[in-house]
């Protein structure tokens, strides 16, 4: 029985690692993306059926795909404890929720609409970026907390002197905050600036300033940690791959090791066999 279980798992795992039905699944994730912008348009009850059809065709592939990762899993009991298995099957099992005339129709496709994140467990690249901004994230925590207090000192400023020019963008410090993202994001910003230079002249002070330490300065430091994040998340990634390769090349030499000695123990036991008979 063991033996049976042991030869099912290791088709499981072979299947399962085919780059063919890595392809496979891939293909199925982007359609179930495909099926659900097709749902925002207005079809005809005939497009809707066919669609609801795939849709559901799609999920059961996607039970049959997490069903096959787990039974090839060689650890059964450590297979949730993997965030991107718990991920998928999550999702897998969110997705069984009826869409169609039900309560739960509208939590059912939005839970169809993170399928399309099980694309990021198939494909190492994604994974590695993804890693990378998580482990980004600590050090663009204290980022963001310094981009706080100059907005909030900026805010507070324009609040103050701007308010009477126009209270609709400078009315509190909440607003005006909301104003300086705009002001960040280059979004008609020169429109602000030139009303409030007409009655503070200097006032492109204010902004220039502003643009330098925030969407210059602060965007620069956000690109060198994540850059620098990626390069360190690469540099993992590729130590651990060369240690499997020194492991799979140990394993290697030991089996070379063992042939040798069988072959010549064979030698010496034919020699032995010459040497006895008369």
């Amino acid at each position: 029985m063991d033996m049976q279980a042991q030869t099912l798992q290791s088709k499981f795992t072979a299947l399962h690692s085919h780059k063919s039905f890595e392809l496979f699944v891939i293909s199925v994730i982007i359609i179930s993306a495909l099926l659900v912008g097709a749902k925002t348009y207005n079809i005809s009850p005939l497009a809707q059926q066919i669609i609801t059809l795939l849709d559901w065709t799609i999920t059961f592939i996607f039970l049959a795909e997490i069903s096959i990762r787990f039974i090839g899993h060689e650890q059964k009991s450590r297979f949730f404890f993997n965030a991107w298995n718990l991920f998928d099957t999550l999702i897998v099992i969110a997705s069984l929720i009826p869409i169609e005339d039900s309560e739960m129709a509208l939590l059912g496709r939005v839970i169809r609409i993170f399928r399309v994140l099980r694309m990021i467990s198939f494909v190492p690249e994604l994974r590695l970026l993804l890693n990378a901004l998580f482990s980004a994230l600590p050090q663009l925590g204290y980022v963001v907390a310094l981009m706080f207090i100059i907005f909030y000192i900026y805010g507070a400023i324009g609040s103050f002197l701007f308010e009477n020019i126009n209270p609709v963008l400078w009315g509190d410090i909440s607003i005006s905050m909301l104003t300086l993202f705009r002001v960040m994001t280059f979004e008609d910003w020169t429109d602000v600036m030139y009303e409030t230079m007409e009655v503070y002249p200097l006032s492109w002070i204010f902004y220039l300033s502003f643009i330098f330490l925030t969407a210059f300065a602060f965007l620069n430091i956000v690109i060198g940690i994540v850059v620098n994040v990626l390069e360190k998340e690469n540099e993992r990634v590729k130590q651990e791959q060369c240690k499997e390769e020194v492991s799979l090349e140990a394993l290697q030499q030991q089996l070379a090791e063992v042939k040798a000695l069988l072959v010549s123990q064979q030698a010496e036991s034919q020699a032995n066999n010459q040497k006895s008979k008369p």
